[in-house]
């Protein structure tokens, strides 16, 4: 490891040092059995009822304040801290009070992992603690955790709060900010009641390629790699969509799967190249009844997830609870721009979009300019859970033709707090359909639409054996977090973002050399 480092790191490596001299070692293999979390005895000790009279728990020392002969310090474990007390005589029964006088006082830093066994008391200021009769170190820490720090005004701030170093070291952002993990623990349950509620219907879960030789199921510019023993290139899946449909195909009637999808576009607070989604197909289904699954589904989910269906986002409180409304895509755009586009050219569009003062280059073609359109002075607006419905067919590959209204698809996207959160369609299954529409897609490329789809001839094949009436549906599960927990940037329910390197100090120097 070539780097210089602090003296506080030089410190810890002495003690570490010292520490293997005394014959212990600091990172033991043997195992540490926990019988209880923080959380539990804050929350169920009773001294009255005796409880909690032999445990044995684990974590991180984060706080100590020695006085002679004994100690209180603070205990943090994965549940949150607790109080512990620890005396000479106690962890030292006998002549040899080396654990207690050199260890304990002198050789642990905070950050460092420790297991205890005691019993549970109340002191004198009604704090429930730990009175310690054992004590192990599990695991040294050789760099100090950053620590909440005064000012010369008294005001205190946290010395972990620049949301770039907190991303790059996650690992340091939850142990000092506990706080954050309370989100990636609502995300995991956001997860697992989607799960409980597909398998309830006895829908699916399965996992689908993601090296795939074609890029397809979304309009979205691809990561290309290459595989060296087949010799050909790949791509890192931009969806899930056209393999889980060929499953259909193959006789399942409902499949589902969640999973990373990896699109080559741009970073904001809404947007990370890598994603996290969960694609549904169900045989025999529409999107009408899509829309009325979903509602159940947000509902439940909300519900179980935060105890209501109505969530804070910003400043708005959004209610989860089905019925959503539903505006056609053509219906929304007149609602709010008061211009009628439904039977326009695509040159006429482009003089709308120049109306409204829109940016559009030559490679857009009438899907797309209705698209910007509908971003730039729609999307806002929809706060609400919204289904927009009934799209363009320019503007969806695949999905079918909408049965009563020419030139339309059966497509819903579900717009929350001015974001889709998802996308559904009554599925393409004719063939012939598919192909034609996968064909319009190359032409759209051939004028530079660098996200427009590829011709997948495997999956039209697919198709030809026969796919059974469908519906299907993404969510995304990141957006969908971020609402439940009330979240302005994806990159906070997301354990490791996508980051640019970070520049180390050789890197400063060199730049400040050019300047």
């Amino acid at each position: 490891m070539n780097r210089t480092l602090s003296e506080q790191e030089l410190v810890r490596r002495e003690a570490l040092q010292k520490i293997r001299d005394l014959g212990i070692d600091p990172y033991p293999a043997e195992r540490f059995d926990v019988t209880a979390f923080s959380s539990d005895v804050l929350a169920n000790f009773d001294s009255e009822k005796g409880n909690y009279q032999e445990v044995s728990m684990a974590g991180r020392l984060m706080a100590r304040r020695i006085m002679g002969k004994a100690a209180f310090a603070h205990l943090q474990d994965m549940e949150g801290r607790i109080q512990i007390y620890v005396s000479r005589d106690e962890i030292c029964p006998g002549e040899d009070k080396t654990l207690y006088n050199t260890l304990f006082k002198k050789l642990l830093d905070l950050g460092d992992f420790i297991g205890i066994k005691g019993h549970a008391f109340t002191t004198r200021t009604g704090e429930t603690t730990i009175h310690v009769t054992e004590l192990k170190l599990l695991s040294k820490s050789l760099r100090p955790l950053p620590v909440v720090k005064s000012t010369k005004e008294g005001e205190t701030y946290d010395a972990f709060s620049d949301p770039e170093q907190r991303y790059r070291m996650r690992y340091v952002d939850l142990t000092v900010n506990p706080q954050y993990r309370e989100i990636f623990k609502r995300r995991s349950k956001i997860v697992s009641t989607m799960r409980a509620f597909f398998d309830r219907h006895d829908w699916l879960e399965v996992e689908t390629p993601v090296l795939q030789p074609i890029h397809g199921g979304a309009a979205a510019r691809p990561f290309e790699t290459h595989h060296n023993t087949l010799d050909m290139p790949l791509f890192l899946r931009i969806a899930n969509e056209l393999y889980l449909k060929r499953l259909i195909v193959g006789g399942f009637d409902g499949v589902y799967e969640f999973g990373k999808m990896f699109r080559n576009e741009g970073m904001d607070r809404t947007h990370n190249p890598e994603f996290t989604s969960v694609e549904i197909y169900v045989a025999y289904k529409d999107y009408v009844w899509m829309m009325e699954m979903v509602e159940q589904l947000l509902e439940e989910t909300t519900l179980k997830v935060t105890g209501g269906t109505k969530v804070m986002v910003g400043e708005n409180e959004i209610d989860f609870k089905g019925p959503y409304v539903r505006m056609s895509m053509y219906e929304s755009i007149e609602k709010y721009t008061g211009i009628d586009i439904s039977a326009m050219t695509e040159e006429e569009m482009r003089q709308v979009c120049k109306q409204l003062h829109i940016e559009i280059d030559d490679t857009m073609g009438r899907g797309k300019l209705i698209d910007e359109i509908f971003g730039e002075k729609v999307e806002d607006h929809l706060i609400q859970p919204t289904y927009i419905t009934d799209y363009p067919i320019e503007m969806t590959p695949l999905a079918k033709k909408h049965r009563t209204a020419e030139g339309l698809v059966e497509r819903f996207e579900l717009f929350v707090n001015g974001k889709e959160i998802a996308n559904a369609y009554s599925e393409l299954n004719d063939p012939i359909d598919q192909y034609e529409r996968f064909v319009d897609q190359l032409e759209l490329a051939k004028r530079g639409d660098e996200e427009a789809m590829a011709l997948d001839m495997d999956f039209v094949r697919a198709l030809e054996y026969g796919m059974p009436p469908t519906s299907g549906l993404g969510i995304g599960i990141d957006r969908f977090t971020m609402m439940l927990t009330n979240q302005t940037s994806i990159q906070e329910v997301i354990f490791f973002p996508q980051m640019r390197p970070e520049k180390t100090a050789e890197d400063a120097e060199a730049e400040a050399k050019e300047e």
